[in-house]
Parts: structure tokens; C-alpha cells; sequence
């Protein structure tokens, strides 16, 4: 029977390498291609295409190793395995048809044999970076403007590919030919148009939706495009304005001051010109989260966003950083899975939470010290 299981090998083979070409949508960010990737030659310190350099180093270099609970990682790792980074073709037929014992210890043996361990620095050497955090949002919603509910989210306009960039935020608040460019295109409405911009930063959502016949069901709203306006942070926007400090520039900050500046929230809003577009999906597994750049579903506590010219998607890496709230130690092995328009350089994660509340205040509050390991397999060593 020994045919048989080569041949099983060989298809998960080659469904893994037709399944790597295709990336996903994109987090608040144009779409992209994967780049392409070799290792460095260890044991030189070697400059990556892009923005960062990958040193080799020992598993030993790694703080905290041997005490992550690595059967938390192990879902996400097999969802990046259906769009594997190149190389990881191999490493994952095993994890497929040869995966190691539901076992902490077991996991950290089959990754140590089969990776080597590389930390990322800046092409100046810096080894020491930044990690926030970001969150699947979850809004009530109703399918029609009715009483508080009069905030539209919206699908992707007919007009968005004959007009680039397309109209402002602004402008389609207010000019006639750009409001009516959305017109038909809404998908549901909610009540607060804050939420709305954190829907739009965030990527994605899920909204707790009231259909016309007072059935309730959750689903959730993926990216679709944006209209190919600059970001611009409000956060930002309201600390130049000096209404508030810089290290207090969060998302509860920031409701809180429009709870005090209703007639000013408008104007607030417009100072980001960016708009997102959204499709809709079914929640078809409500533990799993929005679907990241690399084209697979995000896993919480266990997926992050990276600079994919720094890190490629699909690649484990190890972080050393801190929780905000508690301050605690957070050294895990986690999957790059997706990317956003801030998360360039080297060493720079954004960290998923996931979507309930705990998620929300750890991910507006996370903006921490950050340093990272990348893996890779052995077998792409000379």
C-alpha cells in the first residue's frame, strides 16, 4: 500500500502549489502579489528582498519557547497550509497526512525538526520594532433606515472603476452626483457612523443584522475595494486639533469626544478620505475569523498582519512583546496571515484578536515593543 500513500502525497502536493497563487482581499490596502522569497545562506546575516534582514539563530534565542501552548497554534498553521507560502509545500503534506500527537511538547518537536530560526531585523540591523493590535468588529444592524439606524455600509459602486480615484468621503456625503452613485449599492445600516469608519479600518465585520420580518442573523462583511483616497487617522486628526493627547488617542477617546462634539463629528469623519466597500458573506463558522490577505481565514490570538516584503505570507513567527491592558509577557508562535496599509517595515506585526469585546479593548490599546522570529524550513537550507 506504500504506492497509495506516495500518490497521497503527491496530490497534497500539488493542490497546495495550485492553491499558493491566489491571494486574497486585502485589509484596508490595495490588493497585492506574493513576493518571491529565498533564505538566506546561514550562518550570515543576510539582507531579505524588501525591507528587512533575516539572521540565523538558534531555537534556544527565542524567549519563551519552550512554554507556548503550541496546540493553539496548530489550527492556524493548517489553515495557512491551504495557501502555504513558497517553500512550505512539503512541511505541509506532513502536517496534512502525518501531523505530530495533540500535544504541546510533540508540536514543538516536529517544528524544531523541520524549521530553522531566523531574527528580523532592519536593513540597519534594528532588531526592535512595533505591534498594535486589531479586531473583527461586531455591529447590530437592520436591512433598512429605520429610526437610529440610518448609517449605510456599502458594496462597491457600478462607477468605482471608471473614476479613480473615486469621489471623497466628503463628497459622497454631500454631493449630489456622488450620493447617487451609492444609491442601491447599501447593504444594511447601523447607528453609529463611528462604527462605521472602525468597520471600514478594521477590514471586516460581523453585524447581528434584523432582517424586515424580525429575523435575526449574523453575517459577516468582507473587503471589497475603497475608493483610492489617502488614509488619513482621525486619532490623529483630533490630536492636531488638540483635542486630545497622543497617548491618548484610542478608540473609546475617540467616542467618548464625540458623545461631547456631536455638531463637530462630521467634520471629524471627513478628515479621513478613505471609504471601504464591502461585500457580504456568511458567517458559515462562527469561530473563525475574517479571511486575511493571504487568502485564509484569520485565527484569534494566533494570526498577525506583516510587511509581506519583509515576511512573506504563511510564515510562522515567533513574537516577544507585552500585553497592553496587563502588561504581561506575550511570547507565542503565531501565522503571518494578512497585511494592512500601516504595517510596513521590518519589525512591524499587527496582532488579531479575534471579535468580542475583550478583543476590542486589547486592540485599540495595543501599540507595544516588538521583537520576531521568523521559520523557515530546513530543507530550503544549503
Amino acid at each position: 500500500m506504500l504506492w497509495i500513500g506516495l500518490l497521497g502525497v503527491a496530490w497534497i502536493l500539488g493542490l497546495l502549489a495550485g492553491c499558493a497563487s491566489a491571494p486574497g482581499p486585502m485589509r484596508d490596502v490595495e490588493r497585492t502579489t506574493r513576493p518571491t522569497f529565498t533564505p538566506a545562506p546561514a550562518p550570515v546575516a543576510s539582507t531579505k528582498p524588501g525591507r528587512a534582514r533575516w539572521v540565523p539563530v538558534g531555537f534556544e534565542a527565542l524567549p519563551g519557547w519552550a512554554d507556548d501552548r503550541l496546540t493553539q497554534l496548530w489550527p492556524a498553521l493548517l489553515a495557512g497550509c491551504s495557501r502555504p507560502a513558497p517553500g512550505f509545500n512539503e512541511l505541509c503534506a506532513h502536517a496534512l497526512l502525518s501531523p505530530p500527537a495533540a500535544d504541546d511538547a510533540a508540536i514543538r518537536q516536529w517544528l524544531t525538526q523541520r524549521l530553522a530560526a531566523y531574527r528580523i531585523e532592519t536593513t540597519e540591523g534594528l532588531a526592535e520594532g512595533l505591534i498594535t493590535g486589531y479586531y473583527e468588529p461586531t455591529i447590530e444592524a437592520r436591512r433598512r433606515a429605520e429610526g437610529s439606524f440610518k448609517f449605510a455600509l456599502h458594496g462597491l459602486p457600478a462607477e468605482l472603476k471608471n473614476r479613480t480615484p473615486f469621489y471623497t468621503r466628503e463628497q459622497l456625503d454631500s454631493l449630489p452626483a456622488a450620493m447617487a452613485s451609492l444609491r442601491g449599492r447599501e447593504i444594511a445600516w447601523i447607528e453609529d457612523p463611528i462604527d462605521a469608519l472602525i468597520l471600514q479600518i478594521q477590514g471586516s465585520g460581523r453585524l447581528r443584522v434584523t432582517e424586515p420580518d424580525g429575523a435575526r442573523r449574523t453575517v459577516r462583511l468582507a473587503w471589497a475595494g475603497h475608493n483610492e483616497q489617502p488614509y488619513r487617522s482621525i486619532g490623529r486628526w483630533l490630536v492636531e486639533q488638540g483635542e486630545l493627547r497622543q497617548d491618548a488617542a484610542s478608540w473609546p477617546a475617540i467616542k467618548a469626544w464625540a458623545q461631547t462634539h456631536p455638531q463637530r463629528v462630521q467634520e471629524m469623519l471627513w478628515a479621513n478620505p478613505r471609504v471601504v466597500f464591502f461585500r457580504e458573506e456568511p458567517v458559515i463558522d462562527p469561530n473563525a475569523g475574517p479571511r486575511g490577505a493571504a487568502g485564509v481565514a484569520l485565527t484569534p490570538g494566533r494570526s498577525i498582519a506583516v510587511d509581506p516584503q519583509s515576511v512573506p505570507y504563511g510564515t510562522p513567527v515567533w513574537l516577544e512583546t507585552t500585553e497592553a491592558l496587563s502588561g504581561t509577557p506575550l511570547r507565542r508562535l503565531v501565522m503571518a496571515q494578512d497585511t494592512g496599509s500601516a504595517i510596513v517595515g521590518a519589525v512591524r506585526a499587527d496582532y488579531f484578536w479575534g471579535w468580542d469585546e475583550a478583543a476590542q479593548a486589547q486592540a485599540s490599546r495595543m501599540k507595544q515593543p516588538l521583537r520576531v522570529w521568523a521559520l523557515w524550513p530546513k530543507a530550503l537550507m544549503p
